[in-house]
């Protein structure tokens, strides 16, 4: 059986995508090979590791990737977490489906440690079910 490539992207491939990347190899198992990438990548958010630890899962290995260096691959599904990565995204020639999922940054928190753990936690959870519910999808409709 062949692994759906699926690219996640978002603006710096810091929290949304990565967490978006780590959720999927959970639930998707060896039936997706899951890659995530920003526009312009930055570091890994210390919160979208410890939010994603709290599930018992782990982004250890996990650092931010540019966009452009997968622009020549193909990929079944390339899925935009972010408005920005959406309005900005360049054109992937060899991209079957393009899907959109905005999910609020939850980097733009002004708050204690608490608060913006809890707002990473909440965007993570919305991120887990959006996946549950895909992966859901396209096993009913035997695409894997």
């Amino acid at each position: 059986m062949n692994k759906l490539r699926v690219l996640f992207l978002c603006s710096a491939n810091t929290s949304r995508s990565q967490m978006a990347e780590a959720l999927l190899r959970h639930h998707g198992g060896d039936r997706f090979e899951v890659i995530s990438a920003g526009l312009e990548p930055g570091v890994v958010n210390p919160f979208a590791i410890q939010a994603i630890e709290e599930m018992g899962l782990s982004l250890e290995g996990h650092h931010a990737k540019a966009v452009k260096d997968f622009l020549s691959q193909s990929f079944h599904y390339l899925i935009t977490v972010c408005s920005n990565a959406e309005e900005k995204c360049p054109i992937f020639p060899r991209v079957i489906y393009r899907l959109y999922w905005p999910f609020e940054d939850p980097a733009a928190l002004v708050g204690s440690d608490t608060e913006k753990l809890a707002k990473f936690c909440e965007v993570r959870d919305q991120i887990d079910a959006q996946i549950q519910t895909w992966v859901q999808e396209i096993t009913s409709k035997k695409i894997i």
